[in-house]
């Protein structure tokens, strides 16, 4: 069963992933901003139809100009997932931009990537999204900095909070839960000394995987500005672990 489904699955997802390339490359640089936010909007639609993801969405998200998304992190889905609702400019770990093919196109849509461990790393990337949102873009962040397998959220790190709350953007908590067959469970979490193809190979095998992507509360420009990020990123983190454990 398992190489029945992956076979034409991962064919279908690799002939995708390749139209999307030479959708970032070749269009992206010649459209403005709403088209391009609709041609993702819908590819990403397609490309978690491919895998067998059913997504539910519920709650309200931010529909018009910039905002910050925080949300917790359990795979390489979790990007197309929200970008499924809208079209969002990412924050990533720089070692995601050398991945095979996912890696160039989320590179080529406009990703931020974070030098971890570099001195002036948190700055760059500061002054990128503050770019981004003087254009009216949703920002995403996942503030755990890694994977886990979604039962549960590991603490926030408050300093990509800053660059929102400087210029006075609200910020807005999502929450992600990931079953198979009906149950919680982290069994296509991104998580360990897992590669990526064999990550895909659990997914692309497999039957019954949907997604819960639920918008929480607005935390507004001025409630973050009054509170700092320290607080934000605190509240943050409250809300989003109150929505993932509560199931």
């Amino acid at each position: 069963m398992t190489v029945l489904l992956f076979v034409p699955r991962a064919v279908f997802l690799i002939i995708w992933l390749l139209l999307g390339l030479m959708l970032v490359s070749l269009f992206f640089p010649y459209c403005g901003l709403a088209a391009r936010s609709a041609i993702t909007v819908r590819w990403s639609r397609i490309l978690l139809f491919f895998c067998g993801v059913r997504v539910k969405v519920s709650g309200k998200p931010i529909s018009r100009g910039p905002a910050l998304w925080v949300v917790n992190h359990v795979s390489w889905l979790d990007i197309f997932i929200i970008d499924s609702v809208r079209s969002v400019s990412f924050i990533a770990k720089s070692e995601i931009r050398h991945w095979p093919v996912i890696g160039w196109l989320v590179a080529g849509s406009g990703t931020v990537f974070i030098e971890r461990g570099h001195r002036h790393a948190v700055r760059a990337v500061g002054q990128q999204m503050k770019t981004r949102f003087e254009r009216g873009e949703i920002v995403g962040l996942f503030p755990e900095g890694t994977t886990s397998p979604g039962c549960d959220v590991a603490p926030f790190h408050s300093s990509l909070f800053d660059p929102a709350i400087r210029v006075n953007v609200d910020i807005q908590p999502l929450a992600l839960r990931f079953f198979h067959r009906g149950r919680r469970s982290d069994y296509v979490a991104f998580v360990g000394e897992q590669t990526l193809l064999q990550n895909m190979w659990r997914l692309l095998g497999t039957t019954g995987v949907s997604v819960e992507l639920e918008f929480l509360d607005v935390m507004s420009s001025d409630y973050c500005a009054q509170h700092g990020r320290a607080k934000v990123a605190a509240h943050a983190h409250h809300v989003v672990r109150q929505a993932i454990v509560r199931r």
